[in-house]
């Protein structure tokens, strides 16, 4: 049969015998040019042209100019570890998924991305746009035709910063470019690029794709920005005639050198510093002025209730206004990197400034402000500094005394409070990665991370971000401890067997303390705030538990070659925590199962329970 692609023009454009450099090569070497150092990738029909360009390089042994290819055998776990890297380190990493179906894998993990700020590049291939042969690369699967749908790149639309369709090869490493710019740039996140697979296949000459105006100094990101000097007098003179002034923030700490300058600000003013629905490390958490934590609490925050100006820096939820607000006079004043949340349909703070500022700047704007000669009233600082310490000191006995074993059953305090002594006699750096859910507050409060960077969070509310971000942040910080604390809900989202494989293939290993109460907590507590005394909250009938229990730690002993452990007795709980600490310091991941009270009691369960029994 004839070959019709022997007699398309332009086919051959470049001939067989000079080096091979297709758009796939271009686009790898872009991402290097942009720092990426891993891609993350699962890999489909659609990227034969990457494939392609990879053996090639390996083979004349210049496959460094590629970022490395890191295989995860689902694309949750890719993107979750492309955002643990960025999260680790500020730099931003590849996804590479297949199609739209892999697009639509990665959906829950780019929510996260996308409402935590967090710089990630995705690429997905998309389906052949020809079917009989006429470019290399042309439709010769059945799955290409089913993958094909209107419109791939609105399934991601909502989430991202900028898509993008590569549509020749010339001009790639523009767009690769662009795409950086615009990810990295705040208020950072992902950005979605696809390419047909004929696209990906084009041959092209190398200096076609590096000409000068391409060059990744005409990309850089835009410059943090600062307060204008009326908005710093305007804030700065509020702040110094406060009585009782309080500073909320959630994600401050995404800017490491940020939290030393908030540091600063809060001990001129001695303002307590909130950290609420905190996704990364704010404050240290040993401060006399560390203002405690605030989740969905259901009372005011006495402090919130109390004060008289409060300056948000940086948060999406400062406080819930139906239960937990400042008093009607009080004066609030947003500084934030996206202080209108455009992306937030419905959203208010009833401030009399909003200011658009890179927050470690504005920090120390302020800071510079109020260190002018007279600005402060040097007595009421130290009253306010006085009265802040002892209530921190209050607060931490209480949590110290929440801390006692039970002798029947491992609550969440005692878990934490014994983690917390057990990562105090760990030399180097330690990262623990918090997504456990109706835990995050005593994770943020018995946990009490001091280093900036020492504590993240997804930044957003789809589960299973922990599993990949693990390995991300490992690869970016590898002589550091990384923790997951889990629940055992979140711990299946994260496809465990598949992250679990991937640590061990490449090397990442790390621990996953899971707080295992047999099912999900979370809609149960909500179902509670909406009808207390409703027939679900009578019967205790939820249908959120996990019963009959699952062996959680098994699969990550199966999949990955974890240690694999499950405790329920208080007694054995500190030594359990030595053995897996100790295990993944020496080069081996460990899972700790820690089974709580269930979330829902069993014998009241099996009354209800009118399935099929087990075999």
């Amino acid at each position: 049969m004839r070959d019709v692609r022997a007699t398309r023009p332009g086919l051959l454009a470049v001939g067989m015998s000079a080096p091979w450099y297709t758009t796939s090569t271009a686009f790898l070497e872009a991402l290097t040019e942009v720092g990426v150092r891993y891609v993350f990738a699962n890999l489909g029909s659609d990227h034969s042209g990457l494939i392609e360009a990879y053996a090639r390089a390996r083979a004349g042994g210049t496959v460094d100019r590629f970022p490395e290819l890191v295989l995860c055998p689902h694309e949750s776990v890719a993107f979750s570890a492309a955002q643990g890297y960025a999260q680790a380190t500020g730099q931003a990493q590849a996804v590479l998924v297949h199609v739209e179906c892999g697009t639509q894998n990665i959906g829950g993990m780019l929510h996260n991305a996308a409402k935590g700020r967090v710089p990630v590049l995705v690429f997905a291939g998309a389906s052949p746009v020809t079917q009989y042969g006429e470019h290399t690369g042309s439709r010769d699967e059945f799955i290409q035709w089913m993958q094909d749908v209107h419109d791939q790149r609105g399934l991601v639309r909502g989430y991202t910063k900028y898509d993008y369709e590569i549509r020749v090869a010339d001009n790639v490493k523009q767009i690769v470019h662009r795409a950086a710019q615009i990810a990295t740039s705040d208020p950072a996140g992902p950005v979605y690029l696809v390419g047909a697979r004929e696209v990906m296949e084009q041959r092209l000459e190398p200096a076609s794709a590096d000409r000068p105006e391409y060059a990744l100094d005409r990309y850089t990101p835009v410059e943090p920005a600062a307060l204008a000097p009326d908005t710093v007098r305007a804030v700065g003179a509020a702040l110094a005639g406060a009585e009782r002034p309080v500073i909320v923030t959630s994600y401050l700490g995404r800017d490491r050198e940020a939290v030393p300058a908030l540091v600063d600000l809060a001990e001129r003013l001695a303002a307590p510093v909130i950290e609420s629905v905190p996704m990364w490390l704010n404050f240290p958490a040993d401060h006399p002025l560390h203002g405690g934590h605030q989740w969905n609490i259901p009372e005011r925050n006495p402090l919130l209730a109390a004060a008289d100006v409060v300056l948000v820096l940086g948060s999406d939820v400062p406080w819930i206004p139906v239960r937990n607000r400042p008093a009607a006079g009080a004066r609030v004043f947003v500084v934030d990197i996206d202080p209108l949340k455009e992306q937030m349909p419905l959203w208010h703070v009833p401030a009399e400034v909003f200011a658009r500022a890179d927050l470690g700047t504005a920090t120390r704007q302020l800071t510079e402000f109020l260190d002018e000669p007279g600005r402060l009233d040097a007595h009421a600082v130290r009253e306010r500094l006085a009265a802040a310490s002892a209530g921190r000191q209050r607060h931490l006995r209480e949590l110290i005394a929440r801390e006692q074993p039970d002798p029947e059953v491992i609550t969440p305090e005692y878990l934490l409070g014994c983690l917390r002594e057990e990562l105090a006699a760990v030399d180097g750096e330690t990262i623990v990665l918090t997504e456990a859910i109706t835990n995050y507050l005593p994770v943020s409060e018995h946990l009490r991370r001091e280093r900036p960077g020492g504590l993240i969070g997804s930044g957003g509310g789809s589960l299973g971000w922990y599993a990949g971000a693990a390995i991300g942040v490992k690869l970016a910080r590898p002589d550091a401890l990384v923790i997951s604390v889990v629940g055992d809900g979140t711990y299946l989202f994260g496809v465990p067997a598949s992250a679990q494989w991937t640590a061990r293939r490449y090397g990442v290993p790390s621990l996953t303390v899971i707080l295992d109460n047999e099912g999900w907590q979370a809609p149960k507590v909500s179902a509670l705030g909406v009808h207390p005394e409703g027939a679900a909250a009578a019967a205790d009938d939820f249908g959120v538990g996990f019963a009959p229990g699952a062996d959680l730690p098994a699969v990550a002993a199966a999949a990955g070659g974890a240690l694999a452990r499950t405790v329920d007795d208080p007694a054995d709980l500190p030594a359990a925590l030595e053995e897996v600490v100790e295990t993944v310091r020496s080069g081996r991941s460990a899972v700790l199962a820690a089974r709580l009270a269930p979330v829902e009691d069993p014998a009241r369960r099996a009354g209800r329970d009118t399935g099929p029994a087990a075999p």
